[in-house]
């Protein structure tokens, strides 16, 4: 009898604990937990029941994962990871906390069945379009005189972006090169000497990438695993031959124009309403855009945008507006 009461006196208190979360959801299911307070024996069906109501409302909270795919204007776009509420977890945080806090639902990422890597040698002008972040990248082949105010103001905004590399350029200033990979910035490969690419031989292409990737490995030990093609000029053999050298051929989604040397204020305010999830801004060391850059950092977190590399840019891996 003593052992049959303290079973049912286990059962009560996991049955209150349900009660509490079904409540807090306006569960119709409460009247059956009501029943059992009362004295009235739960059955397996009932349990049954409410484990699956709280199911079903877990499973409104997932959300799918994005596949990556060929867009007819955009080329390749990037995969987003989806959430699978961790049941388990959610569930005990729950009974920790005595209440339903949709802040406390534990979930884990999801990755697309289809990634990038999955796809045909395509160029990426953009990150997923679901994903609030942007990324800053600067072709660098001159303007050493301005590289040293946009590193500092990376630095002090706790920003990363992608320098790509001009092959030639980074043969003559190591020592440039080597400030920029210290800062913690991504590395990528712009060729060795600024060459229209799709004007050249498959050799020739070849050559210009194999080349600048190791240059750049030699001078500052890493190998890149993105490809800029110089001026924006491409085809799809240049495409598929980054991709057998194990690269992403990258392009942009916004352009500073910066060459033209225009007011920075121009470029601010051409970009800042076009700043949007997943965009890609090219620009180089100029005066034109290391003064805009403080403004266009500013407008993207007034936007709720996270700013990193190219390469966390276009990963599947998720990240959150900021507030």
């Amino acid at each position: 009898m003593m052992e049959k009461w303290k079973a049912q006196s286990r059962l009560l208190v996991g049955g209150l604990f349900l009660v509490c979360f079904i409540y807090i959801l306006n569960s119709p299911a409460i009247n059956q937990y009501v029943s059992f307070v009362k004295g009235q024996p739960v059955t397996a069906t009932v349990e049954g029941d409410l484990l699956r109501k709280i199911d079903g409302i877990l499973e409104q909270k997932q959300v799918p994962a994005i596949n990556a795919r060929i867009d007819q204007v955009w080329k390749a776009i990037p995969g987003y990871n989806g959430l699978k509420v961790n049941r388990e977890e959610t569930i005990k945080r729950m009974l920790e906390n005595g209440e339903w806090d949709d802040q406390k639902i534990v979930y884990d990422e999801v990755e697309p069945e289809i990634g990038l890597k999955d796809l045909q040698p395509s160029p990426i002008y953009r990150g997923n379009p679901q994903k609030p972040m942007i990324s800053f990248m600067v072709n660098v082949a001159w303007g050493n005189e301005y590289l040293p105010e946009i590193l500092n103001t990376l630095k002090k905004y706790k920003i990363k972006s992608t320098f790509f590399l001009d092959g030639s350029w980074v043969s003559k200033f190591p020592e440039e090169a080597k400030k920029i990979i210290d800062a913690g910035h991504e590395i990528g490969n712009h060729a060795y000497s600024h060459p229209d690419m799709k004007k050249l031989s498959m050799n020739r292409i070849r050559l210009e990438i194999e080349k600048t990737n190791q240059v750049i490995e030699k001078e500052i030990g890493v190998r890149p695993k993105l490809f800029a093609p110089p001026s924006g000029s491409f085809d799809q053999r240049t495409v598929e031959l980054a991709a057998q050298e194990g690269m992403f051929t990258i392009l942009w989604t916004l352009d500073t124009i910066d060459w033209k040397k225009p007011a920075p204020s121009t470029i601010i305010q051409r970009l800042t309403p076009q700043l949007a999830n997943g965009a890609t801004i090219l620009m180089h060391p100029t005066a034109s855009s290391a003064a805009a850059l403080p403004e266009l950092i500013k407008a993207a977190k007034l936007k709720g945008l996270q700013m990193g590399t190219v390469s966390d840019l276009i990963s599947s891996k998720r990240v959150q507006s900021i507030e």
